[in-house]
């Protein structure tokens, strides 16, 4: 029986989990959180700090893993690397992990590859970054970002007439949410976001599809939802592909899942980012199988062991769409109407908070509410139907 070892047990890695024991695998689930809901799936639960990569390389030696997968989340990557160079296991090395997960030095693979991706700056200080912003982005507004990080953690949008000590306020959070205390500052691309889901496996980048996304607006750009198959034009879907496929071969990655984000501006393609891992959001571990019909779990589980995985479809193709809750910022005094939930186009849903607790505004990923999957015959009509749900579903604040 094959050995997988699962770094991280929350939630978006509980699919993971799930899948690589349907498929008959031994699953070591591992986590520094205790109470964390992934690890009493797993065959074997492991308390651990999962950023350390000799306390992991302890575990995998002692569990004498045959793989190791990092699913819907970067915190651990240049870990799972680590243990895949010592025991020369299938997946990315650690010097790959740390370029998948440093946003300049990814930029720089871009730039070499000739991978189209906006203009970015690594800064010095708030000062240095107030400076480019003034000189090398004339025409264009800008975003600070963090270095390291996902979820939108510390980004703002940010413009060359703003206040100076709005801007400095802004740096010093991207500054703060950045796990190597580093910032960049980027061309801002207008334009509708996507991902785009894929497989790489021996050498072949294998685009599973394209995944549209819903945002809140300036400064924070939070996702608030996303559909399969992508509702754009075939020629834009296609542009979105080819920059995707540029981009991988660019980092150099090879047998993982990949999550490739994007925007289309004036009919091209720019990457914002690629992560080489399954990605978040319930992206790549729901949505993906439910729009496609491919398998996408359990082809990322087989890449991490180094077994060929399944490319094809083994069920239905549905329109599929995630929209999560979002309710005004105050403490929250009653949720109501939940019923409306239980329609059977309803994949999936969850409310995260519970009568009394303080419902924060949005500035990232961790501070949404809740979320409904549904499936329908098409993408429209299953945007539509969230829509429908998220408004109907009443979570009073005060």
């Amino acid at each position: 029986m094959k050995r997988l070892l699962v770094i991280a047990a929350g939630i978006l890695q509980v699919p993971v989990i799930k899948k690589a024991r349907e498929m008959g695998y031994y699953v070591i689930a591992a986590d520094g959180d205790p109470e964390a809901c992934g690890l009493k799936y797993a065959d074997k639960a492991v308390v651990v700090n999962i950023t350390s990569e000799e306390d992991m390389l302890r575990v995998a030696r002692e569990e004498k893993v045959d793989g190791v997968i990092h699913p819907c989340s970067e915190v651990s990557m240049n870990v799972m690397g680590r243990i895949n160079d010592e025991f020369g296991l299938s997946g990315i090395s650690r010097e790959t992990a740390i370029r998948a997960t440093n946003k300049h030095l990814m930029r720089e693979a871009f730039e070499k590859g000739n991978a189209p991706s906006p203009k970015s700056i690594l800064t010095e200080s708030a000062e240095d970054a107030w400076n480019h912003l003034q000189n090398d982005f004339e025409g264009t507004d800008a975003i600070l970002k963090p270095s390291r990080n996902s979820g939108s953690r510390g980004i703002a949008k940010v413009c060359r007439d703003m206040d100076k000590a709005d801007f400095i306020k802004a740096y010093e959070i991207a500054l703060e949410e950045s796990r190597d205390k580093s910032v960049l500052i980027e061309q801002f691309i207008e334009g509708p976001e996507f991902s785009i889901e894929i497989i790489v496996w021996n050498g072949n980048v294998n685009v599973l599809t394209v995944t549209d996304k819903k945002t809140t607006e300036a400064p924070h750009f939070v996702e608030l939802g996303h559909n399969q198959p992508s509702c754009h034009s075939a020629e834009e879907v296609e542009t979105l592909k080819a920059a995707a496929i540029a981009g991988v071969k660019a980092l150099g990655v090879n047998n993982c899942a990949c999550h490739a984000e994007a925007k289309l501006q004036g009919g091209k393609a720019y990457l914002m980012e690629i992560g080489a891992r399954l990605g978040g959001d319930f992206i790549s571990t729901e949505l993906t199988h439910l729009s496609t019909g491919i398998d996408m779990v359990a082809a990322a589980v087989n890449c991490a062991l180094g077994i060929e995985p399944c490319l094809e479809p083994t069920e239905e193709k549905h329109g599929a769409c995630i929209r999560y809750f979002c309710p005004e910022p105050g403490k929250l005094v009653s949720i109501s109407n939940t019923e409306v939930l239980n329609d059977p186009r309803v994949y999936l849903w969850e409310i995260y908070h519970k009568e009394g607790d303080m419902i924060p505004e949005v500035t990232s990923s961790l501070c949404r509410s809740g979320h409904v999957i549904v499936t329908e015959e098409t993408p429209q009509k299953a945007i539509e139907l969230a829509e429908k749900l998220i408004e109907e579903v009443k979570m009073k604040t005060v």
